[in-house]
């Protein structure tokens, strides 16, 4: 018997909490960065601030969802229910 795969269940997203949603990752980064210029007005910090957070921020909502699903993980997770 073929077993068809649901297209949505694919999506990395749906296997992860609300806090860990693009739309929370990037409000998350988007918070540190304003509040660290708003907070402290300098310049040097708030790039400081920046580069790690942004290099977290596209790490998770752009390298890890096509690094998971090119992985085949969710397929085999998918199969196994």
């Amino acid at each position: 018997m073929t077993h068809q795969l649901d297209p949505k269940s694919l999506n990395v997203w749906d296997y992860k909490p609300w806090w860990c949603q693009p739309w929370s990752i990037v409000l998350t980064a988007v918070t540190l960065i304003g509040g660290s210029w708003l907070l402290l007005r300098l310049w040097w910090l708030t790039v400081l601030v920046a580069i790690p957070v942004l290099t977290w921020m596209v790490f998770f909502v752009l390298i890890y969802p096509k690094l998971i699903t090119q992985s085949g993980v969710l397929l085999d997770e998918k199969a196994s229910e």
